[in-house]
């Protein structure tokens, strides 16, 4: 059994023989060639050569072709800010000062899609018959987050049929995105929506069952698997996705993913993660990564359903040799149980210092994130805590703990933060994995100054 049938396989509810690994090689897959991630995300011959050595070296049941939540933003006229070692972040949103409902649906000659569909055909033509295919569009929220702001968050509240309204466009423009994925070749059309993790359960069943339900039964009328791919904490909806009824779901680290996939199997619905971004895959061991994947097997009741991935976009300096230990240890699971015999996990000590909470001058605001340039979660929660920097000015005090160096791995464990991003306002949690609205925050922080 290849890869490209597991995947089939057990996204159609069958038996496979091992358990599928599908490693998120977006920007990362760039550094296995000495490309940046500006230049693999932008240069047709730098991505199809950096996906085809991912697909040489880490042997993926399946594989995504691009990981750039931006693309269908930047077509629809979304500033992009580019790094080298990570994806583009939106700086401008369209709609943040207009109610509008945009016409425009992306055609296929628009932006880098005609990059895009080239690569995937021809990958489809070079790996397609062992290895599923990826095809990941920018979820309906996320979209729409992009192009309308934070303010989205108070339309919610305020203006719910406008938020339904835009809701309804951006899902014109995924199934649109998909449609085009899916006659380049594509396995599986992956909707990626960070930012549903970002809202309670109610506001799921009232903005999103819908739109979403909708893509999942136009992807299965197209004869295509699908996936609900999102970040952060998303427990609390784990069953309103499943309710959409999409072939599988993802999940990061903020989820626990044996009390999710208890939910997930009710629904048979494949369950996909979540290998830890930082702490394990980029700073970890090979055998830090080995026992990861093990302990995960070994904390399901079954491993039914179950697909072995990162919790997102792998980082780009993850070492090769930790991914090829998760490849081992999914495919080669009983080998490595021998090689991790004498397992023993190095902690690291460093020494952080907090601040003296009780004595500060000013209101302090600390932003435990991911990272603001790669995760649109994160993004979103720090461009509110930086609408209230700009409304309070020096009153206050703003900073970002983001979660890609091990110092503030070390902070975020001594200020025992559960979950990312969160905000924290004079030592004390605030906000956990929810993007506040303006007038919220602002009046939080005021009670505090």
């Amino acid at each position: 059994m290849n890869g490209k049938e597991r995947i089939h396989r057990i996204l159609r509810k069958k038996k496979t023989d091992k358990i599928p690994w599908v490693p998120f090689a977006g920007v990362h897959a760039g550094k296995l060639i000495g490309a940046s991630a500006r230049e693999v995300l932008q240069d047709e011959e730098i991505l199809l050569e950096a996906v085809l050595e991912a697909n040489k070296l880490y042997k993926p049941d399946g594989q995504p072709v691009i990981f750039d939540l931006q693309v269908e933003a930047e077509i629809l006229g979304c500033e992009l800010k580019w790094a080298e070692n990570s994806p583009p972040t939106v700086v401008n949103h369209p709609l943040a000062d207009s109610d509008q409902i945009p016409e425009n649906i992306p055609a296929r000659h628009e932006g880098r899609l005609p990059m895009i569909i080239r690569v995937m055909k021809t990958l489809k033509e070079e790996i397609g018959d062992q290895t599923a295919l990826y095809g990941l569009i920018c979820g309906p929220f996320t979209l729409a987050l992009h192009l309308r702001g934070t303010n989205l968050f108070m339309d919610m509240i305020n203006n719910p049929e406008y938020t339904r309204e835009l809701l309804q466009y951006t899902l014109l423009v995924s199934k649109r995105i998909s449609r085009y994925y899916i006659e380049s070749g594509m396995d599986d059309i992956a909707a990626v929506d960070p930012m549903v993790s970002q809202i309670s359960p109610a506001h799921f069943k009232e903005f999103l069952n819908e739109p979403y339900s909708d893509l999942f039964k136009y992807l299965r009328e197209q004869g295509v698997l699908s996936s609900f791919f999102v970040c952060g904490d998303a427990s609390r909806n784990i069953e309103e996705m499943c309710l959409t009824e999409p072939d599988s779901i993802s999940v990061d680290e903020n989820v626990d993913l044996a009390t999710a996939k208890e939910i997930t199997d009710r629904y048979q619905i494949v369950i996909g993660g979540n290998i830890p971004l930082t702490t394990v895959m980029l700073f970890g061991s090979q055998q830090d990564n080995m026992k990861w994947v093990l302990d995960l097997m070994d904390s399901l009741e079954n491993t039914d359903r179950l697909i072995i991935a990162p919790g997102c976009d792998m980082p780009y300096d993850v070492p090769v040799d930790n991914t090829l230990a998760v490849e081992q240890a999914v495919h080669q699971t009983e080998q490595v149980r021998e090689i991790l015999a004498n397992y023993e996990k190095v902690e690291e000590d460093i020494d952080i210092e907090l601040p003296d909470y009780e004595k500060l001058e000013k209101a302090l605001i600390e932003v435990f994130t991911l990272d603001s340039e790669t995760c649109a979660a994160c993004t979103y929660m720090m461009a509110a805590a930086a609408e209230a920097k700009k409304h309070f000015a020096d009153r206050i005090e703003l900073v970002e703990y983001k979660y890609t160096s091990r110092e503030n791995i070390a902070r975020v464990k001594k200020m025992g933060v559960k979950n990312l991003p969160s905000i924290y306002i004079n030592g004390e949690l605030a906000y956990a994995s929810l993007v506040p609205n303006r007038s919220e925050l602002l009046k939080r922080i005021e009670k505090c100054l």
